[in-house]
């Protein structure tokens, strides 16, 4: 039986496992750390509501990760402080983030993130860090359609050019 047959826990992680298990758990810090900003400057309940949905997976992200790298002998990254909570209006106009930048840069956020698991679970080849990477794809997928669904909703969604009137075929 060789090094990679067996329990996928009991086999190695290579070099592109760890990159990818380091790397996500820096991104869901940076994650945790930008999104409590960003519901200091939003205003709408809904737009909270997933932002506060963002922030408990991308800790969950961080717990399992970091986990993952202990486990392996690997130091995971420092954590970042907290951010503290202000009041929307104790925040200048100029320096306020609207609703429609946040939603705009979440939404961004998420095709990001599914393009990241995906070329994490094409090169795993560990089951257990692809199946990770496969249940963090499925829920930012559906966090994804959440975004795009308020932002389509609320008139925040800004939209490539549509084609509306297709030419005429020359058959």
């Amino acid at each position: 039986m060789g090094i990679l047959n067996g329990n996928p826990k009991d086999e190695p992680l290579h070099y592109g496992e760890i990159f990818s298990v380091w790397s996500g758990s820096v991104v869901a810090r940076g994650a945790v750390s930008c999104y409590q900003a960003f519901l200091n400057h939003a205003g709408d309940k809904d737009l909270k509501k997933i932002l506060n949905d963002l922030i408990d997976q991308a800790n969950l992200e961080i717990k399992e990760f970091d986990k993952l790298l202990t486990e392996n002998g690997i130091a995971p990254a420092p954590i970042m402080p907290e951010r503290p909570p202000v009041k929307l209006e104790d925040i200048p106009a100029g320096a306020r983030f609207t609703d429609p930048e946040i939603a705009a840069k979440i939404g961004a956020d998420a095709a990001i993130g599914l393009v990241a698991c995906s070329q994490a679970m094409g090169q795993s080849i560990r089951v257990d860090v692809g199946a990770l990477f496969a249940k963090y794809h499925l829920t930012t997928a559906a966090l994804g359609v959440k975004i795009l669904e308020i932002s389509k909703e609320k008139g925040w969604l800004i939209p490539p050019p549509l084609q509306v009137k297709r030419p005429e075929s020359e058959a």
